[in-house]
């Protein structure tokens, strides 16, 4: 099962980065029409993630370290803004499916990175690795850290060449790296566009799943007690 976690593992980061993001895409579109593409990736990728969930449950597996209960903790609170940056990419997200608002002035969460989705996707991943520690989770929680880190320059060399009027000032008032456009002085925060929903629901969800998460996934968030 484990060989065939790491085979799931590499068609997902395939049908997400070798496929959505290079020129394959385009020609994949232009034979299929925008939304028959749209509906086979959409539904490849459902399938793909419930065969890596079956898989990866099933799999066989080595054990490489023992995250300590206080790692345990500190990763369970930096799971709190990955929920926060989730809940907060879904309002005007110019990076997102849409490019809703790019060529606009940077907005909201957009101010701090131009891709808070993927941000949270691979703050997931890589802190399920870490606390995981053994080599079907680095496989499983891997594939998804590496779409979305890989995803990030991708997205923007394709959203350069898709829009090449609209993307370079929106490129130069944002950054890939949370807060470095703010850091750099071309952009600045503005925490009332984020808006209280959006911390707000991140908070209620983070204390729900940290609350259930060994009734749902079978492991708690936290060890205590050791």
């Amino acid at each position: 099962m484990f060989v065939l976690l790491i085979l799931l593992a590499i068609a997902w980061v395939g049908v997400h980065v070798g496929i959505a993001g290079t020129t394959m895409r385009g020609r994949l579109v232009a034979a299929m029409g925008e939304k028959r593409f749209v509906l086979v990736y959409s539904i490849l990728s459902f399938v793909l993630i419930f065969a890596m969930v079956f898989a990866w449950r099933r799999s066989e597996t080595t054990f490489l370290w023992a995250a300590p209960a206080e790692l345990r903790w500190v990763l369970a609170f930096l799971m709190l803004p990955v929920f926060i940056l989730f809940m907060a990419s879904h309002k005007r997200n110019p990076t997102a499916f849409g490019n809703k608002g790019l060529g606009e002035e940077a907005r909201g969460i957009q101010r701090i990175t131009r891709h808070p989705m993927l941000w949270s996707f691979g703050g997931w991943a890589v802190i399920h690795m870490i606390a995981n520690g053994d080599t079907a989770a680095l496989v499983f929680f891997g594939a998804f850290a590496v779409t979305a880190f890989v995803g990030m320059p991708s997205i923007d060399a394709k959203l350069a060449a898709r829009h090449p009027d609209r993307w370079p000032g929106f490129a130069q008032q944002t950054s890939i790296l949370p807060f470095g456009a703010i850091a750099a002085g071309r952009n600045r925060l503005v925490l009332k566009e984020i808006g209280l929903m959006p911390p707000l629901v991140g908070l209620l969800i983070w204390a729900a799943l940290l609350h259930f998460h060994r009734g749902i996934f079978g492991v708690p968030a936290l060890l205590i007690g050791g």
